[in-house]
């Protein structure tokens, strides 16, 4: 009987070890291994925006217009802006009169820059915030306008997971820069306001700022904003940390914001959803565009548990064979193909959880 209870308690102990090393994995693959799928897209992203801006250039020196700002943007410290008559207007609207597109705005493709000094962020951000976007790096809320434009842009990017480019959001004080890099300008924003608020306060996606109160009130008309979110606290999705900025006055003129621009959006109005207040008629991103990107994929569901099934099959066989066969090179061999059916679990089982960003 005794030798029983030992076998029994060893083998529990055995398996409790186990599970948390196997848990233990999975932590470091959310936290460090998802940043190397994301490194590598940076890599692809920076590219292909080098080159989008390079043909974007050399069209506008090809069919120069008689108007407006530098699309390269005036330099953050120069406060009286640069101006020119060889190049395309920041009107989107405008750029159809000599052929010129604005930047693919096709879900998980480079958008532009964003930079903010304050805490070391420099990244290319992507159109979308669905999960698959915001794994390449920061999403832009495709039903809000773009960057420049008259409204309020909206990026949100991850603060734990797949490169964390939001890690330390809560660090930006108020008076900081954000600077902004696209096709069609350079946009330099100041910080004036943070704020934390409910997953389901999607208003601050739309033409909104808030009170002392972190309340909704409407932006006047012609405002030019850019809003910062990610989730709150680390670790964890039950709050947004949401950081608002305002384009400095002199820089480039805002243009107006043509919803017709954005691919495969229709962008709701408050007034239709929400109830009276201060948030009528203001333009709204609407719940789903914002929470896509934070839902599991039940989908993956069917393939977590045949990864998962088949990571077992594989641990049992590299159990057995090194019991049998008490050798380092045992041990080795049974470990590169359980460690791949095991990254195959991980991955499924990570896109069945809500998004932590």
């Amino acid at each position: 009987m005794r030798e029983g209870i030992r076998r029994t308690l060893g083998g529990l102990g055995r398996t409790l070890v186990t599970s948390g090393l196997l848990i233990l994995l999975f932590v470091a693959y959310q936290l460090w291994g998802t940043g190397i799928f994301t490194a590598r897209s940076q890599n692809r992203l920076d590219d292909e925006f080098a080159t989008a801006r390079a043909a974007y250039l050399a069209e506008l020196e090809a069919h120069p217009t008689s108007s407006t700002t530098d699309p390269d943007g005036p330099d953050p410290t120069d406060a009286a802006g640069a101006t020119t008559t060889s190049v395309a207007a920041v009107d989107p609207s405008d750029l159809g009169a000599v052929d010129i597109e604005i930047p693919p705005a096709e879900p998980g493709t480079a958008l532009g820059r964003i930079r903010i000094p304050r805490i070391g962020v420099d990244w290319t951000f992507v159109q979308g915030t669905g999960r698959e976007d915001l794994k390449l790096g920061p999403g832009h809320y495709s039903t809000t306008p773009y960057p420049g434009q008259v409204g309020n842009a909206a990026i949100a990017g991850h603060r734990t997971t797949f490169g964390a480019p939001f890690n330390r959001i809560d660090e930006i004080q108020l008076g900081d820069d954000i600077l902004v890099e696209t096709l069609w300008g350079s946009f330099q924003y100041r910080v004036y306001g943070k704020c934390i608020v409910s997953p389901d306060d999607t208003w601050v996606a739309g033409h909104n700022t808030w009170d002392a109160n972190c309340a909704a009130v409407p932006l006047d008309a012609d405002a030019v904003e850019v809003t910062l979110s990610s989730c709150n606290p680390k670790y964890s999705a039950a709050e947004r940390y949401i950081v608002k900025a305002a384009l400095v006055p002199g820089k480039d003129p805002p243009a107006t914001f043509d919803p017709t621009q954005v691919a495969a959006t229709e962008p709701e109005l408050a007034g239709e959803d929400l109830p009276d207040g201060p948030m009528s008629g203001a333009l709204f991103a609407g719940d789903e565009a914002l929470q896509e990107g934070l839902a599991g994929d039940p989908a993956s569901r069917g393939p977590a548990i045949v990864w998962g099934i088949a990571a077992a099959a594989v641990g049992l066989v590299w159990w057995w064979a090194y019991r049998r066969y008490r050798h380092w090179a045992t041990w080795l061999a049974g470990s590169a193909p359980f460690l791949a059916v095991l990254f195959g679990c991980y991955y499924f089982a990570e896109r069945l959880l809500p998004a932590g960003i």
